[in-house]
């Protein structure tokens, strides 16, 4: 049987191995561990990383907390009163280099006392400049990844990214998407146990794509204008993870360590009122390509 001690265990070691992988491709970043406990039950170590060659802060966080459900997340998930326990590892790496995209990745698996689990995640990338190379290749690794599990997981799991990393208030997607799941459970063992593979998989997955851009795109040429729209798109992003983000409102609702919830945050960002890219300019382009259902693959 596939028990919680195993997924922790096994979450642990994914946190270990994009941690080296992050620090051998940044060449002079070292994560500083924060290990914290929770009041009500568990606790985590939170990863950071900060001023390093590529990665301005990045983020790499494992927790498994427990306890008695809260009332909000019984409400929300519509879920009977038992006790829970979730475990999870969750990433976000903002560069110093604006050529360089922000990338986000989590695993997760949640059960209850009274039977209820299941296993969540995604992986989604957010260029500041959209690079239609960088984006097929992403979605190509994304998908071979996911066809080795299930090849109905990645239109399926494409199509959840697209509208779950959506800014509904300014009617663009965060980023070029990848993919989203959540609730992945089943009643045979061997076939919970596939799902934690392709979970796995994911994870295992994060380090290979990022370490990709950042050895490709860190050296490419920027200026002020650059930086300054960098600013601009790491406002977007903040906007999404408060306003919008499950994981953050999860985290908050369940007296979680606002600190590590919040990590995501880039370590500058700017908003600038009514800002308008000049036509034909690769900021015009790239609020051009943040829309849904674009076929990254094959575009």
């Amino acid at each position: 049987m596939l028990e919680k001690e195993k997924i922790t265990s096994d979450f642990m070691d994914i946190q270990d191995h994009i941690c080296k992988e992050l620090e051998i491709e940044d060449g002079k970043g070292k994560f500083q561990e924060d290990k914290w406990t929770r009041t009500e039950g568990g606790g985590g170590r939170t990863r950071i990383l900060q001023n390093g060659n590529i990665i301005a802060k990045g983020g790499v966080a494992f927790s498994a907390v427990e306890g008695p459900t809260p009332e909000k997340i019984l409400q929300k998930l519509n879920l009977e009163k038992a006790d829970f326990y979730a475990t999870g590892v969750s990433i976000v790496i903002h560069p110093e280099s604006p050529m360089v995209p922000i990338i986000h990745m989590n695993i997760r698996y949640f059960e209850m006392s009274n039977g209820v689990r299941w296993f969540g995640g995604g992986i989604d990338l957010t260029p500041h400049y959209v690079d239609i190379a960088d984006a097929k290749y992403f979605h190509q690794q994304v998908k071979e990844t996911c066809d080795l599990s299930n090849t109905e997981f990645y239109p399926k799991f494409k199509k959840w990214a697209d509208d779950y990393f959506f800014i509904k208030h300014r009617n663009e997607t965060r980023g070029i998407g990848g993919i989203f799941f959540d609730r992945l459970t089943a009643n045979d063992q061997e076939e919970m146990g596939s799902i934690f593979d392709f979970v796995k998989s994911i994870g295992y997955l994060f380090p290979k794509v990022y370490r990709h851009f950042m050895a490709k795109n860190k050296n490419l040429p920027y200026g002020e204008n650059e930086k300054k729209w960098q600013a601009l798109r790491r406002g977007r992003y903040v906007e999404f993870n408060l306003v919008w983000d499950a994981g953050t409102k999860f985290g908050l609702d369940t007296n979680g360590r606002t600190e590590s919830i919040l990590m995501s945050m880039p370590p500058v960002a700017n908003w600038e009122y009514m800002n308008q890219p000049q036509a034909g300019s690769k900021e015009a382009f790239t609020l051009d390509h943040l829309k849904k259902e674009i076929d990254w693959v094959n575009i």
